[in-house]
């Protein structure tokens, strides 16, 4: 992988923030996979602290947080008793920006308090004024919201209840929204901008630019690492290089974080030893 030109390997992150499967990239890029992901993991891990570095003292007066969900090796109903807990069932906590489409920050792990405590708390480290949170209806963000934010947030919760799943042609269609319940946890959330429909928009970008979230595939995940290097490339590439059709410029220029737009070589020149 050393021996990779930059154009090599960029054109390399090019092909997999377009959604691409590691073995299509194989045969794209005429690369041996195994070097595929060792640079996916190298450019995702330089991604990550990137945007450590980059996500701070941000004024976001809306914050919009969910999570979505992939799997590592298997999914968990299929693991044995004993297994690695670094397969199975693994989501990716999201928050964004409904004004600037800006993603201050995600994590990815286990659904459990304590993951959602964490992204919480990395949440309230990088924004310096009081904002509106909006989460769904996942019990641990009331606990999770309340220990990062204390009573310097205005919360609420947005559930949305669908119909039956349909069982016979047009089973895979999403399910219909029958009812939307908002409620204000605490704080002074205005209702009429209460919402979680901007991050969901994101989970749809997000299965259409990692392959390893796509439904009804068999492009998940052999290993975590990988799975967490994909998501940083993503959110990098989305923050920094990607224009964003209604803003006509980047996430990042729209927050203020920078100024001009990345190119993909750039992000993989600072990211890639």
């Amino acid at each position: 992988m050393n021996r990779l030109s930059i154009e090599r390997r960029t054109q390399i992150i090019g092909a997999l923030v377009e959604g691409n499967s590691i073995r299509s990239v194989e045969r794209m890029t005429n690369t041996h996979r195994d070097t595929v992901m060792r640079l996916g993991f190298e450019v995702g891990k330089g991604c990550h602290e990137l945007m450590h570095r980059k996500m701070r003292n941000l004024n976001c007066e809306r914050i919009e947080c969910d999570e979505i969900w992939s799997y590592v090796r298997k999914k968990q109903n299929q693991l044995k008793p004993g297994e690695s807990p670094r397969a199975g069932d693994f989501w990716t906590f999201v928050a964004i920006d409904p004004e600037t489409k800006l993603v201050p920050c995600y994590l990815t792990g286990k659904r459990t308090l304590e993951n959602a405590t964490m992204f919480m708390r990395d949440l309230e480290r990088r924004v310096d004024n009081r904002p509106q949170i909006s989460t769904d209806g996942l019990p641990a963000y009331i606990r999770a919201v309340e220990d990062a934010w204390g009573s310097r947030a205005d919360y609420g919760q947005v559930v949305k209840l669908y119909d039956a799943e349909p069982t016979g042609p047009g089973r895979y269609a999403p399910p219909k929204v029958s009812k939307v319940e908002k409620e204000a946890i605490w704080g002074n959330p205005d209702m009429a901008t209460l919402s979680t429909s901007i991050v969901e928009r994101q989970n749809h970008n997000i299965r259409m630019s990692m392959r390893c979230f796509t439904r009804v595939t068999n492009g998940f995940s052999k290993k975590l690492d990988s799975l967490k290097g994909a998501v940083a490339i993503h959110f990098a590439h989305y923050n920094l290089v990607r224009i964003h059709g209604t803003l006509r410029v980047t996430p990042a220029m729209a927050a203020g974080v920078e100024d001009r737009l990345w190119t993909l070589q750039e992000l993989v020149e600072e990211t890639s030893a």
